[in-house]
């Protein structure tokens, strides 16, 4: 039995925005959840079937991937295998704390809008001996291609950023004159202000959080311990990386503050636009158009692949939009290393200009399969009977 289409389940257009999907789909889960329905079998297979269709629509991938697959793409050997097949389908009010929040999807490394991780959010701690904050984090983005997400590659990024100044190594000081303590925060590095209720501790502005004052500062960094210049990191992409994926590279941030703790970098990986390739999880999807006499007759045709060219044979009497799949020829696993498949759909070339010769060649044989008088299709034409006789 065919499966009903998710869109139809939850009464949307397939135009439908996350707003208008949430919606729909909160209005049926209230309607028909098991909670309210006990022992109504018939309300709980509804209520599984919106959650279902829920689950593979809010999600950007999957919905791109069923829009262009349908349910084939979360069958065996599709793009989602095992997602959004009925098994395992969500709680509502889960899905409904997400709504109200906003997303489950976080930040970088715990998320949220406290996540200060990249882009001079907080800093490290004071290192262990009490002197000096830690650095920043720091984030670099990174384009690849395509067949580089699918082998792997060795980079070298460059990029500005802080670092131990030589001149005063570290700390800050042109001589051995010796260090105060900061008056302004007692030498805690930290200041604290309050608005309301609400309790808020910030990095001291006048020792930025070393918690001592310079008699006399290094005329290099001013005081600082850090000068800025560019650095050049090697970083190695993994097989199997996509769009959002994080690589990070330990101690490669900002240097921290009079010789305190060196931050992180983190390499936001994203991937290049293919002119022949889209990428579905482990999966790629290409249309290839074929000329009308092979997909008629059948035979083979070379298709392109990220490892060269592969023989695909094309059945006699194919179809337009049909979709083949070459197994193991799509990206690794970034965990398992298991390749995913190539699926190729492909579309009937049709000629646009017709020498004479073929135009009559053509017409001779729309005459022999009887086109000429029934060019529309044989079971189109028995649905539209059943149709006229229903009025």
């Amino acid at each position: 039995m065919a499966k009903q289409d998710y869109y139809e389940i939850l009464g949307v257009s397939r135009e439908a925005d996350a707003d208008k999907l949430k919606k729909a789909y909160r209005k049926l889960a209230v309607k028909y959840h098991p909670d309210k329905n006990p022992g109504d079998n018939a309300a709980e297979e509804k209520f599984k079937e919106a959650s279902q269709a829920y689950e593979v629509l809010k999600d950007k991938e999957k919905r791109a991937a069923y829009d262009r697959f349908g349910h084939a793409a979360f069958q065996p050997g599709g793009a989602y295998a095992g997602a959004g097949s009925g098994g395992g389908f969500h709680d509502p009010f889960d899905i409904f704390r997400e709504v109200f929040s906003g997303g489950s999807g976080g930040g970088a490394a715990g998320g949220g809008i406290f996540d200060e991780i990249f882009g001079g959010g907080g800093r490290r701690g004071r290192s262990q001996d009490g002197g000096a904050a830690g650095g920043h984090d720091l984030r670099y983005d990174l384009e690849i291609t395509l067949r580089e997400a699918a082998q792997g590659a060795d980079k070298e990024i460059k990029y500005r950023r802080p670092v131990v100044c030589s001149s005063c190594t570290g700390s800050g000081a042109a001589d051995s004159s010796g260090l105060d303590g900061c008056p302004t925060c007692g030498g805690l590095g930290q200041v604290s202000s309050s608005r309301g209720f609400i309790s808020f501790q910030q990095a001291c502005p006048d020792c930025r959080g070393s918690g001592v004052r310079i008699k006399n500062p290094c005329r290099d960094c001013s005081g600082e311990g850090r000068v800025t210049q560019t650095s050049k990191v090697k970083v190695k992409v993994p097989a199997g990386v996509d769009n959002g994926s994080r690589l990070r590279s330990q101690g490669n941030g900002e240097a921290g503050v009079m010789g305190g703790p060196s931050g992180d970098l983190y390499v936001m990986i994203h991937l290049k636009e293919h002119e022949i390739f889209e990428r579905h999880g482990d999966d790629l999807f290409c249309e290839i158009p074929i000329k009308y006499t092979l997909a008629t007759l059948g035979g083979s045709v070379q298709v392109p692949t990220l490892s060269g060219k592969v023989n695909l044979k094309i059945p006699a009497s194919t179809q337009s939009n049909q979709l083949f799949k070459l197994r193991g020829h799509g990206l690794p696993n970034l965990r398992s290393g298991r390749r995913g498949n190539q699926l190729i759909r492909v579309t009937i070339d049709i000629p646009k200009k017709l020498t004479r010769e073929q135009r009559e060649k053509l017409e001779e044989f729309a005459d022999l399969c009887g086109d000429a008088t029934n060019p529309i299709g044989e079971t189109f034409w028995t649905k539209a009977k059943r149709f006229f006789e229903d009025l």
